[in-house]
């Protein structure tokens, strides 16, 4: 009776097409590679201080494209890579982005990890691809991210990093016939990048992102509570001096969960239903930040 009851058991499941979505967002197709153009919709503005590293992007990228006869004139060719270096958390990402939408330019993002495949000769293609759509698609800045994970110096590292190298140098070498082309990287460990990618000619500026001081701090906290119902109570000058050791994640993460602890008073309040005609109620206070500043951690404690 035990089998029986079993085997109708299993008749009655049904496989159905919110199954089939739902296997579909947690796997990723490992057969195609796609890498796509974008242009991000966030600029300087978005990201808080860092103004000494926004100049130096702006000088390399934009200039190029907006004074190209001034180039000439001085028969100087732009940088064909920048490095962009400094401690996690610290705005890396976002700062690659945001000069894309600065400039108005297409933007193809690379996790260093993705290009790597442990079929031969996979790894290589997967760089070419990257490169062959920038080109498609220029004027863009080609960005990789982690890029210490895939351009590790060769003779220490595994085979396939060695034949990444060997095409990044390839490729980057060709960019000098394509001054639409910039190359972008990002990493915490600029010390463990193959020398040859950071001679000049190659990606040769580097630019440190470093932990922000208290002014920089300040426009961090502008940023990330520029839509949100402060209230009076919240000094943000006295905030950020007492945020030593924050990253502009750290601050983002703490700015998330202030408001977090003002959400859940009001929807501790009221019913589903009813919430949103309360919606206004909502305001992040001094109090809710002292809550938030006891659980989120500092990066550089």
């Amino acid at each position: 009776m035990a089998a029986l009851r079993g085997r109708d058991e299993r008749d009655e499941l049904d496989v159905t097409r919110a199954d089939f979505e739902r296997a579909m967002a947690a796997v990723e197709p490992s057969a195609m590679r796609e890498y796509v153009a974008e242009t991000p919709d966030v600029g300087f503005d978005d990201v808080g201080g860092l103004d000494a590293a926004k100049q130096t992007l702006t000088e390399a990228v934009e200039w190029p494209l907006s004074y190209g006869a001034l180039f000439e004139a001085a028969a100087t060719d732009p940088p064909a890579g920048l490095l962009l270096y400094g401690p996690p958390g610290t705005g890396k990402t976002m700062l690659a982005r945001a000069l894309a939408g600065e400039s108005d330019v297409n933007f193809i993002s690379v996790a260093g990890p993705e290009i790597l495949d442990r079929y031969v000769g996979e790894s290589e293609k997967a760089v070419r691809e990257v490169f062959d759509r920038a080109r498609q698609a220029a004027p863009a800045i080609v960005f990789f991210d982690e890029i210490d994970a895939i351009a590790g110096g060769r003779g220490e590292n595994h085979e396939v990093t060695e034949r990444v190298v060997s095409q990044l140098l390839t490729e980057i070498d060709g960019l000098a016939e394509n001054p639409n082309l910039m190359v972008l990287a990002a990493t915490n460990r600029r010390d463990a990048i193959d020398p040859a990618l950071l001679r000049p000619g190659r990606i040769e500026s580097h630019v440190e992102v470093p932990a922000p001081d208290e002014a920089a701090r300040r426009a961090i906290l502008d940023v990330h509570t520029r839509e949100k119902p402060v209230g009076d109570d919240v000094d943000l000058d006295a905030l950020a001096a007492d945020l030593v050791g924050f990253s502009g994640a750290d601050i983002e993460a703490l700015c998330r969960a202030a408001s977090m602890r003002a959400i859940r008073e009001v929807a501790g309040a009221y019913d589903p239903e009813e919430a949103e005609t309360h919606a206004d109620e909502i305001s992040v206070t001094e109090e809710h930040f002292a809550a938030a500043r006891e659980s989120v951690k500092s990066t550089f404690e």
